[in-house]
């Protein structure tokens, strides 16, 4: 049964069940009721002239006595079920007002609209999940190219931008938590001509759920992960996803050949339509570098500039005790404090790397 009509009688049970039974005692009750005809013999009503004059009644008050004047006995019975047949309209109009704006049946209702849009697709198509600015970049390639995309995101102020967006295709999206595989289902897994998966939301765990999904019911399918944890990476890697991106590794990587080769990574941002205007930017080849948060960020970074030869690294983290100690010179305190700053040695530094957890410090080290 229909999901939407399965909800719907399930709330509607117990009004309809009053409805029936207020009718149905109305009824009965104007079949006993002993009237007079226009002859003045002894006349009662039939159950399909009750059913009719009860029809009538319990939605008109203003009504004519048919086919005979009633008795006052019937006239007592007619009045009771008045007020019963009003009462259960009533009980029945607001439960079905209620069910309306119920939230399940709401989202219900748009799951069903989504899943019928994403069915209607009969052209390669990726799913996906997360549109966050990553989301919103790859959907706007896609579009550009014609091809076809569904997303799936779980906060709706998201979603909002995405139904701002003049695409010339339009892109089924729904506001769900994509890591469950119902709502997976509904964005086109099993849809032959869903092209690939693709998790990109904030949440290393959302994806790593998205790929062992997809992996279980599309083995055949191609999955692009986003990872920022080595072990979630691992994990990942250890099923068969496609490809995984660790966007920290892959700064890390951009930034090392920015160092070693600016012109090959100048050349690339261009052929691969990143920059409007090609200039060369001048990287310091050597020198000191500060770089302040030792975290994900901070250890990919480091990982890539460790092994450059005339470039000196010295880390500021509040917390090494946590994030583990660097083997080069390290400064524990915050680099959002000049003080701190200073004891890196600063002054003399030909390069500063921002990259603690939280963008205010980001922007505050930059200013400091």
């Amino acid at each position: 049964m229909n999901t939407v009509i399965y909800l719907i009688m399930r709330r509607m049970r117990i009004p309809l069940l009053v409805l029936l039974t207020v009718y149905t005692v109305a009824i009965i009750g104007m079949t006993l009721m002993p009237g007079i005809d226009d002859q003045g013999n002894p006349w009662r009503m039939n159950f399909f002239e009750a059913y009719y004059f009860v029809s009538y009644m319990g939605t008109t008050i203003g009504f004519g006595e048919l086919p005979y004047p009633f008795s006052n006995i019937q006239r007592m019975w007619v009045t009771l079920s008045l007020y019963m047949t009003v009462i259960a309209w009533i009980y029945a109009i607001g439960a079905l007002l209620s069910l309306v704006q119920d939230k399940a049946l709401r989202n219900t209702i748009v799951e069903s609209r989504f899943a019928r849009a994403v069915g209607n697709i009969h052209e390669p198509f990726y799913l996906i999940c997360g549109y966050g600015d990553t989301g919103s970049a790859l959907v706007s390639c896609l579009e550009k190219r014609l091809m076809r995309s569904v997303v799936i995101e779980i906060k709706q102020e998201r979603l909002n931008m995405l139904i701002l967006e003049n695409y010339p295709v339009y892109v089924p999206k729904l506001c769900a938590d994509a890591s469950k595989p119902i709502h997976l289902v509904e964005g086109g897994l099993k849809n032959p001509d869903c092209a690939g998966v693709v998790a990109i939301t904030d949440d290393n765990l959302v994806n790593l759920h998205i790929a062992i999904t997809t992996k279980l019911l599309r083995p055949d399918l191609t999955v692009i992960g986003r990872v920022d944890s080595h072990d979630v990476a691992a994990n990942m890697a250890s099923f068969g996803s496609d490809f995984i991106i660790n966007p920290f590794k892959i700064f890390a990587s951009k930034l090392h050949i920015a160092l070693q080769s600016p012109n090959l990574l100048l050349l690339r941002d261009c052929l691969s339509g990143y920059k409007t205007s090609c200039q060369l930017l001048e990287a310091p080849q050597s020198g000191l570098w500060v770089l302040c948060g030792y975290g994900r960020f901070g250890k990919a970074v480091y990982e890539r500039l460790k092994g450059k030869q005339d470039l000196r690294l010295v880390v500021i983290e509040a917390m090494p005790e946590k994030t583990g100690l660097p083997p080069v010179e390290c400064v524990k305190g915050r680099g959002t404090e000049a003080d701190t700053l200073q004891q890196a040695h600063i002054e003399e530094a030909v390069g500063l790397i921002a990259g603690t957890d939280d963008d205010v410090n980001n922007l505050s080290i930059v200013m400091t």
